[in-house]
């Protein structure tokens, strides 16, 4: 769980596109102190008033005094996002937690090192987000929901109480998923889908109601 110091802690972005400058207008609405950011193919010598550091390898920082804010976005594959975390993590660094000022969250819910909570999410009683997760803009997770690691719920999506959610799995933007549905690791719901059921890991679902299809390798 997220230690009280770190809220005073400098931070580094890791990336520069579209999901880290969301990260990063949140963190400078929450008034953070930012080091830089880093990114391989980085040409702006700046993003929003932050410097460019270089890339990943210009992070050389004492683990013991920065965090890091994973910034690289996961639009249907988390592998680009779960490459830089445990790439970082096994260097001793950790992610600080980015939380909009305008999303709800019941005092009663669990959230671990590293997640983001984005504008407009409303996470109710009993729920716990486990490391690396990004609940993104709009998102509604009501109670007893489970969000295992490094699992995306996208912009709009809404989990009825007791859904689990595996890890890295991916829910699409506008997805509905009734109560008490098991969402298996690695998973797929397509955007705009009404899930009825349990979906087993690394299989996608579309469509109203869900249904499986097969994805070209």
């Amino acid at each position: 769980m997220t230690h009280q110091a770190d809220s005073v802690q400098p931070l580094i972005l890791v990336g520069s596109g579209g999901h880290a400058r969301v990260l990063l207008s949140s963190l400078l609405l929450l008034k953070r102190r930012l080091i830089g950011f880093v990114d391989p193919d980085q040409a702006r010598a700046e993003l929003f008033g932050i410097p460019y550091l270089g890339n990943d390898d210009a992070v050389s920082y004492d683990p013991c005094q920065v965090l890091l804010v994973n910034g690289v976005g996961s639009v249907a594959s988390v592998a680009n996002r779960l490459r830089v975390y445990e790439s970082f993590r096994r260097r001793g660094y950790r992610f600080a937690s980015v939380i909009h000022p305008g999303a709800i969250i019941a005092p009663e819910a669990e959230l671990a090192d590293g997640v983001q909570i984005l504008a407009g999410a409303i996470l109710q009683t009993g729920c716990v987000i486990e490391e690396n997760c990004i609940i993104n803009t709009g998102a509604r997770i009501d109670h007893d929901c489970v969000i295992h690691a490094h699992a995306h719920v996208a912009p709009g999506a809404v989990l009825s109480g007791n859904v689990q959610v595996g890890a890295r799995a991916h829910i699409g933007a506008g997805a509905t998923v009734i109560q008490g549905v098991h969402i298996g690791s690695e998973a797929i719901i397509g955007a705009g889908a009404v899930v009825l059921s349990d979906v087993p890991e690394s299989s996608t679902v579309v469509g109203i109601p869900a249904r499986p299809i097969q994805v070209k390798a």
